[in-house]
Order: C-alpha cells, then sequence, then structure tokens
C-alpha cells in the first residue's frame, strides 16, 4: 500500500509542515509599497519588483528573532499587491529567498468592485481550472505555486453572486487539490452564510478558516461560526483604525468631498475577546496574523506604524500572556493550527 506525505505547499517548493515555525496566516507581502520611491520619479517595472522586494524583505527581517518561520499571503487576483494576471507572484519566491522565510501563495479572487474583468467574465469553470493550474503547474505562467485557496471574500452584510461563483469554485478546487480554503469576511459578516456555501459544495469544514473575524463586533456570534466547526483568523492584529474600502471616485466625478467611512477595532477588545474564546476551550481553531499593508499602516501608528510584522509578536503576545493566555495555546494558534491547515497529502 502506497504511504501518503503531508506537506506545505510553498513558494519555493514543498516543506515538511513540523518546519513552519509560527505563521502568520493572513498577509500580503507585496503590498506594503507606496509612493514612487527614494528618487521622485516614476519606476520602470523592472525597478518597481525590485522596490517591492526590497521593501518586502526588510518588513520582513525581524520575524525569525521572534520566531516565526512562515508567512501566508493570501493576495487575490487585481488586490493586495496581486497584478490582474498573477504575474507578480514571480517576486514571491525572491523575497522567500532574501529573508529566509517560507512563503506560502494563496489564488483567489476579490469583490467584483476590485477584479480585473476576466474574472468578472469567468463562470465557475472557468475559476475552477484556473485555481487548479495554480496549484497544479503555478500561478498564471510563473511557475510559483500556491499552497492554500484564499482569501475568498464576501461583501459587507451580504453576498453578490460574483461573490457566490468564487466560493463554489474554491470548493470545487479544494475537492481537486486538497488544499484548504481561507475566507474574506467583510468587518466579520457573512461568515454563517459562507459556512452555508460551503456545507453546499461538501467542503470539510475542518478545512476552511473564515477570515477576520477579530473585527466582528458580537462574540456571540463568532462562537456561533465556531460552533460550526471552521477555524477563524483574529488575523487583523495592530489594524485598529481603517478605512472602509470603496473604489476611488472616476474622473468623471466632480472634485469635492466623498463618503469615506472609517472603523475602529482596538487590540485590547481583540486581546479580552481572544482570551475569552481560548478560555472556552477554542485555542485549537484560531489563527494569528496581522493582514498588514502599507497603504493602512499610517493609520495605525502605534502599531505596524512602529512595529511592523514584528507586533504580533513582540508586543500583542505579552498581552495575551498577561490575560492568562499559555504559551501552550500561543503555540497552537500560530504553529500547530496553521500547520494543519497548511498540510496537503501528497
Amino acid at each position: 500500500m502506497e504511504q501518503t506525505q503531508a506537506v506545505c505547499r510553498t513558494v519555493r517548493g514543498d516543506v515538511d509542515p513540523r518546519a513552519l515555525g509560527r505563521v502568520l496566516s493572513h498577509e500580503h507581502v507585496l503590498a506594503l509599497l507606496v509612493g514612487p520611491g527614494p528618487s521622485g520619479r516614476p519606476l520602470t517595472d523592472a525597478e518597481f519588483d525590485d522596490a517591492k522586494v526590497a521593501a518586502a524583505v526588510e518588513a520582513l527581517s525581524g520575524l525569525k528573532e521572534l520566531g516565526f518561520g512562515t508567512v501566508v499571503d493570501l493576495s487575490p487576483y487585481g488586490d493586495a499587491g496581486r497584478d490582474a494576471t498573477g504575474a507578480n507572484a514571480v517576486l514571491l519566491p525572491r523575497i522567500a529567498e532574501a529573508s529566509g522565510l517560507n512563503i506560502v501563495s494563496g489564488t483567489a479572487t476579490y469583490r467584483e468592485e476590485f477584479s480585473p474583468e476576466w474574472v468578472r467574465q469567468a463562470s465557475i469553470e472557468d475559476l475552477v481550472h484556473r485555481f487548479v493550474a495554480d496549484v497544479t503547474t503555478g500561478i498564471g505562467s510563473t511557475g510559483v505555486r500556491a499552497g492554500i485557496l484564499g482569501e475568498q471574500p464576501t461583501s459587507d452584510g451580504h453576498i453578490t453572486e460574483h461573490e457566490a461563483r468564487g466560493l463554489r469554485a474554491a470548493a470545487r478546487a479544494h475537492h481537486l487539490t486538497g488544499l484548504a480554503i481561507s475566507t474574506h469576511t467583510t468587518h466579520g459578516t457573512m461568515a454563517l452564510e459562507q459556512i452555508d456555501i460551503l456545507v453546499q459544495e461538501g467542503v470539510p469544514l475542518d478545512r476552511v478558516v473564515i477570515g477576520h473575524m477579530d473585527n466582528h463586533p458580537d462574540l456571540d456570534y463568532v462562537r456561533r461560526v465556531l460552533d460550526r466547526g471552521v477555524s477563524i483568523g483574529f488575523d487583523s492584529i495592530g489594524k485598529e483604525s481603517w478605512d472602509v474600502r470603496r473604489p476611488a471616485p472616476s474622473h468623471q466625478e466632480p472634485d469635492g468631498r466623498y463618503d469615506k467611512p472609517a472603523i475602529r477595532q482596538s487590540d485590547r477588545t481583540r486581546a479580552h475577546r481572544l482570551a475569552a474564546l481560548v478560555a472556552e476551550g477554542h485555542a485549537d481553531r484560531i489563527l494569528l496574523s496581522e493582514d498588514l499593508t502599507g497603504g493602512q499602516t499610517w493609520l495605525n501608528p502605534a502599531t505596524h506604524g512602529r512595529h511592523g510584522y514584528g507586533y504580533l509578536g513582540r508586543v500583542f503576545l505579552q498581552d495575551l500572556e498577561e490575560l492568562g493566555i499559555s504559551h501552550q495555546n500561543i503555540d497552537r494558534m500560530l504553529i500547530s493550527n496553521p500547520a494543519r491547515l497548511l498540510s496537503v497529502s501528497l
């Protein structure tokens, strides 16, 4: 009888899941660069790529000393640093090599208003084909293979046809690849509805991470999500203030003020909610991360702006320990839980 081997698929090849170390499970390492660069002049495409790599390597530089060995990049096509065709996923192995970290790439589509035209026009079958190819042969034409399906999104308080199509495609790609699914909830909403769609598609819920549940204001709702058997992401740590994302006004709209609301979610609240869930026995189904991007860093000068990726390991974990969360449970949320979800049998 042929034996199977569990591996984690990184952008530089398959590795033993036991070697991942601490894992940042929801990041966007190509979305850190803001502005034209130090010269002040427009950059060529190659220079811009080099600048993105340099910014990521610098931002990641303090993680190894904090015990982190792996970063999961969940950037979807056309958003969060990933370009419309996925071509710049080719930069991820360069970042992994220079930083000395494992990087796992996701593959996903995003909300319709941020998606490239090919995604908006794609059928479920088209998306399944793309996701499976991204896992088996490489994202776009890069040869860089995805190791997780996500972050697959839904909107604030509703699910569009476009978003349901993407979720169903990710579910069907899961059945063909075995990879786990990681979702994006907008401010924590529609988590239960996401789960309903995945159940309809026959996805085992122990292979699902519902993202951004630390942003939902009702802890009882988060408990209801956990009761369904999924894992959840407390993955916006350090993001205490952020703009509600909307497409930029078009050049045809008149000059003047326009509505752009923002949200506040303190890490003190996150820490207390997390401590409550851990005390109730949920530590084996929670993952931690920061969802750090350059465009939001300036809104959080005391967290991401000061500590960058080191904030979770250097500051937030101390807060958790002061609230009585054990080192064993911290290791569950940062090491064993993501390793389990990133493992796939070959």
